[in-house]
């Protein structure tokens, strides 16, 4: 059987959820016995969000074959068990990259080049790749209908609908219907305009999801039908609803996938949603409560940590643990001190560049060493921790990171200059590298020490988890640290990098430089969260006795 594809386009505003439903679709397929694969193709001229401001862009999700990718990708690996990589996310910036690439070395013969054929031509190639080997390949399209960046990308889900036949191509469309309040009305007009919009680029949609808060009564169900020449029973709604992972569950009981499978004509089995019903159950029926504190400097965006705020989600499900998640940031905790923390069952300190706000981060770690207080470090978070244990527990005075100070006396994180990445080749770096792509990325085995907490959460000797960082522990300093009493608890598989830390007196004090969120999901959760939550419930228990 040939691969299907199916195009999911946005249109009215951006923010709506495209990502959501893709990856409830996908689940819902995936469940019928499909072989699924997503992807994500984003109209910026970034090559890759690697580089972009989390405030800008929300959260960088990170592949195990070492891909920057959009954060939808995240969604997409938490709904279905396929495993993406570099091929499932492309940019307007890679396209033309590649394409001037190509002219440059004379590959079109002397062609002028333009947008068509060359640029939609990459597009459609890159598409290919993506897809290949899948039964049905959903592809998300960044941005909305109408956008001067997202048409060629447009115009190439075209040209493909058009090559490949409407037998083998399906294009679902997501609009948002407001509503007004004074006048008690959804309103249509705003869904007729943005397919009308598409149909001019060439598309007619086959499938139509209105978001929206209130139900869609029949009358404006078959309205929007007429007025946008798809069928009142393709017509669907993504209600609003308290957790995502309701929305498989809502969509297959309005029909979507039927409707998919009857107008791709795919051979496969009944829909089972029991593992997502399973999530649902738990997650709505916790046994106890925590609070937990995220230390960040990208809290005016919480879409910057959302791996993270999902794996405790994920983990909150498999402790039957109600997790409300506390955003504190780093600046203010260092202009007014850690007493905000003091309501705290746990401390979660993650991942972030530059100096702002590391102060704050470190006297966070104080906070939670002294007090006893169950603290994970993530990345950076594992790089404070051990900047924190110098100062004042292994007196290195003014130890630091070289990446906040250059000039510290005991540069206990430093930059990283030499690695063999995960395909086995030697890397090389230094200070004036390129910011982009050049950092220690994706997938790599770690070496648990046994007899360590790290080991008795993971029970495994050697792990697989995927990094995003530039600055390491520096070895020449780690023999005087473990001298004060830290613990070295994983190692990478050469044993030259150090990749967990944690401090023996403590209740629970576990730090790491790889990012664990990434592999965490609902339906398998992640075994350091889920300790986590476990050690927070403790300490929560201890505070009401």
């Amino acid at each position: 059987m040939p691969t299907k594809y199916i195009f999911i386009t946005g249109g009215v505003v951006s923010s709506l959820g495209k990502g959501i439903a893709s990856a409830s679709l996908a689940s819902i397929l995936e469940s019928r016995g499909l072989n699924i694969t997503m992807l994500k193709l984003d109209p910026y001229i970034n090559v890759d969000p690697g580089t972009m401001s989390p405030f800008q862009h929300g959260e960088v999700f990170v592949t195990n074959d070492g891909a920057e990718t959009d954060l939808d990708l995240g969604h997409y690996e938490r709904f279905i068990r396929a495993q993406l990589g570099k091929k499932n996310n492309f940019t307007a910036g890679r396209v033309y990259e590649n394409v001037i690439e190509r002219e440059r070395r004379g590959e079109y013969l002397g062609d002028t080049v333009q947008v068509i054929p060359h640029i939609t031509n990459e597009i459609k190639r890159l598409t290919r790749a993506g897809a290949q080997g899948a039964d049905v390949a959903l592809v998300e399209i960044g941005g909305t209908a109408g956008d001067i960046e997202s048409l060629p990308f447009m115009e190439a889900i075209r040209q493909m609908g058009f090559e490949l036949g409407r037998d083998n191509v399906l294009f679902i469309h997501l609009t948002l219907l407001p509503y007004i309040k004074v006048a008690g009305e959804l309103k249509t007009k705003p869904t007729q305009h943005s397919v009308k919009e598409l149909r001019g680029i060439g598309i007619q949609p086959d499938i139509l999801i209105c978001r929206s808060e209130h139900p869609l009564p029949d009358a404006e169900c078959a309205k929007i039908a007429l007025f946008t020449n798809v069928p009142q029973d393709s017509v669907f709604t993504s209600l609003d609803v308290d957790t995502i992972y309701k929305v498989p569950r809502a969509l297959h009981e309005q029909g979507l996938d039927d409707v998919v499978v009857k107008k791709l004509s795919l051979d496969c089995k009944p829909t089972d949603l029991s593992d997502w019903d399973n999530v649902i159950e738990k997650l709505q029926h916790p046994k106890s409560s925590v609070d937990i504190a995220m230390v960040g400097k990208y809290m005016d965006l919480t879409e910057s940590y959302k791996s993270l705020s999902e794996a405790l989600i994920h983990a909150s499900t498999h402790t039957q643990t109600k997790v409300n998640i506390h955003y504190f940031d780093s600046e203010e905790i260092e202009k007014n001190d850690t007493d905000c923390l003091s309501e705290m069952n746990a401390i979660l300190v993650p991942g972030g560049f530059g100096n702002r706000g590391v102060e704050g981060k470190i006297a966070t770690v104080k906070f939670a060493r002294e007090n006893n207080v169950p603290y994970l470090g993530i990345c950076l978070g594992m790089q404070v921790a051990v900047i924190e244990y110098a100062r004042n527990m292994a007196n290195m005075t003014d130890a630091n990171s070289t990446e906040f100070n250059g000039s510290t006396p005991y540069p206990v994180i430093d930059l990283i200059t030499k690695w063999q990445d995960v395909d086995g080749y030697k890397q090389i770096r230094n200070k004036d590298s390129d910011f982009g792509g050049t950092m220690r990325l994706g997938g790599q085995e770690c070496a648990l020490v046994e007899g360590t907490n790290s080991q008795e959460i993971y029970t495994k000797s050697v792990i697989t988890e995927r990094h995003r960082h530039r600055y390491e522990v520096n070895n020449s300093l780690i023999k005087q640290l473990e001298t004060a009493g830290l613990i070295v608890s994983g190692r990478s598989i050469d044993g030259t990098l150090v990749e967990m830390v944690e401090i023996k007196n403590h209740p629970w004090f576990v730090a790491c430089q790889f990012h664990p969120e990434f592999t965490s999901n609902p339906r398998d959760g992640h075994p350091l969260f889920e300790s986590f939550i476990k050690a927070a419930n403790k300490a929560h228990d201890l505070i009401l006795s």
